[in-house]
């Protein structure tokens, strides 16, 4: 199976190396209302990307596009010269907020994007400090999701399962990881989430049960 040359060569570490570079070339945009708002922050960020991501990536996109709905699956999405698809989820973390779990993408629509190995779901996390109304990037993480390890990674029950970073301050990335193996791990930790789920869903039904059987007993008021 052929690989992206993006992720499996040294492009995306100097894509990282740009975004910090982007990011910190531009005056400030945050005002005093909204520096203390990581949402607001988080924002502009991602529109700053979203202008400018396709001359970070040069002569290695061939298409792009930055207008998605607000629900879609990604914020970004390019095409490279061998013909990969990357849709791209932009993500933010303010390095001084202690606990953030960002919700990445649903396990069904990632089994079904990944049905094609052309495609590639990709994670770009910025990790930024705010000083008065002055942002400072401070790391990016471009990779797509299968180099992040199950190890910094949860699913949450949404849908089909949402998976999540379990602590953004904790991401644990294997560079190189292999698609075939991680969508089997996928697997594993899909399998063993949903009897769990199956349990709880019939504690609750018990719960209700018995409150359904409380008020069968009252009397009429």
């Amino acid at each position: 199976m052929a690989k992206s040359k993006i992720f499996y060569g040294p492009a995306y570490k100097q894509i990282e190396t740009k975004i910090v570079k982007l990011i910190n070339s531009q005056p400030d945009f945050l005002s005093a209302k909204t520096s203390t708002s990581p949402r607001a922050a988080g924002d502009a960020i991602q529109g700053i990307l979203s202008d400018h991501f396709r001359d970070l990536l040069g002569d290695l996109c061939t298409e792009y596009l930055a207008e998605f709905a607000r629900r879609a699956m990604a914020d970004l999405a390019f095409q490279d010269k061998e013909g990969f698809y990357y849709l791209v989820d932009v993500k933010t973390h303010r390095l001084e907020t202690h606990f953030n779990m960002p919700n990445l993408t649903s396990v069904e629509r990632l089994t079904r994007l990944y049905e094609d190995d052309k495609n590639y779901f990709v994670i770009l996390m910025v990790g930024y400090s705010v000083d008065g109304n002055a942002v400072q990037a401070k790391s990016a993480h471009f990779v797509p999701i299968e180099f992040l390890s199950w190890d910094c990674l949860t699913i949450g029950a949404l849908g089909w399962g949402q998976i999540q970073i379990a602590n953004a301050n904790v991401i644990s990335i294997k560079e190189g990881y292999s698609r075939k193996r991680w969508m089997l791990e996928l697997c594993d930790v899909v399998l063993d989430f949903y009897p769990k789920e199956i349990e709880k869903i019939g504690e609750r039904m018990g719960h209700f049960q018995a409150v359904r059987k409380r008020w069968e007993e009252r009397e009429n008021n």
